[in-house]
C-alpha cells in the first residue's frame, strides 16, 4: 500500500468524519494506477469502522472502491473467488455485525455488478439482507431509510435489488433460500406497518420462486470463465471441441443447445423453458404447503400469494 494513503485513512479517522476534500485525496491516492490493492481496501474498511458520520458521498466512494477491489482485481474480471468472497465476509463481520449502510449496499452492489459469487457469499448476503431488513436503521444510498421492525418501500427495493440481480442466487429469478428469507420477513412484521411495496415483493418473489425455471447455464462458474478467457485469446483451439468441453456436463444437453444457437448465454427455447416453469412440481406444492400451513391459518399476504397462483 501507497505509505501516505495509509497516513491519510488515519488521519481522516481522528475526527470520526470525512469531508469533501479528504475524500477527493482519498480518491486521488487510490486509483492513481486503477488499482486498489488489498491494503488499500483493508484501510478503507478500517475507516468506515472508525467513522461516526457516513455521509452518501462516503458511500459512493466504499461501495465503488470495496466493489472494484472485490469483483474486477483477480482474473477474470466479474467473477469473485472464493479468497475474495472469504475475505469480504471477513471484513463485514470484523466487528461482530454489519457496521453500516456501506457495507450493505457494498455487498448489494457486488451481486449486481459480478457475473457470479461462490455460494458460501450468496449465504451470507441472504442472511445479511435479512438481519438488515428486520432490525437496521438509517439512511441508505439512494434515499429513504432502514426501519426495524417493519418492512418499508426503501427496505422492500433494497430487497428487491439484491433478489434480482445477476450474481444472485438464482439470476432474474428467486431461489428456494430467498423464498424462504421472503417467508421469515413476512412473518416477523406480519401485523408491522408495511409498505405495499412489500406484499407485491413477497407474492411476486414467492410466485417467481414456485413458478419460476432456472438452469445451471443461467451463470457461468469461475472455472468455466476461465476456460472461455484462454479460449478467446488462443487462435489454435478448435471451436467445437470448446463448446463440448464447455456445456457437455450441462443437464439434458442444455449446453449443445445453446452452442448450436451460435451464442453463449442465451437460450434456443427461452419460451418452451418459462412455460415449462409455469408448471408447479410437486416438490415446488409441498414447499409451499408447508410453509402456508406452518401456523395453522393462511394470513394476508399468503391469500394474496395464492391468489395471485391461481391467476396465472
Amino acid at each position: 500500500m501507497n505509505p501516505s494513503f495509509d497516513v491519510l485513512t488515519r488521519r481522516i479517522a481522528e475526527d470520526g468524519r470525512v469531508s469533501a476534500d479528504e475524500l477527493l485525496e482519498l480518491r486521488r491516492s487510490a486509483w492513481p494506477d486503477g488499482v486498489i490493492s488489498k491494503d488499500e481496501a483493508e484501510a478503507i474498511f478500517a475507516l468506515n469502522r472508525q467513522l461516526t458520520e457516513r455521509g452518501p458521498d462516503w458511500t459512493d466512494f466504499f461501495v465503488e472502491a470495496i466493489g472494484e477491489f472485490v469483483v474486477n482485481q483477480i482474473a477474470p474480471k466479474g467473477y469473485v473467488d472464493d479468497a475474495n468472497a472469504a475475505w469480504l465476509m471477513a471484513q463485514v463481520d470484523a466487528d461482530g455485525e454489519l457496521g453500516s449502510m456501506a457495507e450493505l449496499e457494498t455487498l448489494v452492489r457486488i451481486f449486481e455488478i459480478a457475473k457470479n459469487v461462490p455460494q458460501a457469499l450468496k449465504d451470507y448476503a441472504i442472511r445479511q439482507m435479512e438481519t438488515a431488513v428486520v432490525e437496521g436503521t438509517g439512511p441508505t444510498r439512494r434515499g429513504g431509510d432502514l426501519e426495524a421492525g417493519n418492512v418499508n418501500a426503501t427496505e422492500a427495493r433494497l430487497l428487491r435489488r439484491a433478489i434480482f440481480a445477476p450474481a444472485s442466487d438464482r439470476p432474474a429469478g428467486v431461489s428456494q433460500s430467498e423464498a424462504e428469507m421472503l417467508f421469515r420477513i413476512k412473518n416477523v412484521t406480519l401485523t408491522a406497518d408495511n409498505a405495499p411495496e412489500w406484499k407485491q415483493l413477497f407474492v411476486q418473489g414467492v410466485a417467481s420462486y414456485v413458478e419460476g425455471f432456472a438452469t445451471e447455464a443461467a451463470q457461468l462458474d469461475r472455472e468455466k470463465a476461465i476456460e472461455l478467457e484462454r479460449f478467446m485469446n488462443d487462435t489454435s483451439s478448435s471451436v467445437g471441441g470448446f463448446l463440448m468441453r464447455m456445456f457437455g456436463t450441462l443437464p439434458d444437453n442444455e449446453g449443445l443447445r445453446q452452442a448450436r444457437d451460435g451464442s453463449i448465454g442465451v437460450f434456443a427455447d427461452r419460451e418452451a423453458d418459462a412455460a415449462t416453469g409455469k408448471v408447479i412440481t410437486k416438490a415446488e406444492q409441498a414447499w409451499l404447503d408447508r410453509k402456508i400451513d406452518q401456523d395453522g391459518k393462511v394470513d394476508e399476504y399468503e391469500q394474496a400469494l395464492l391468489d395471485f397462483l391461481a391467476e396465472g
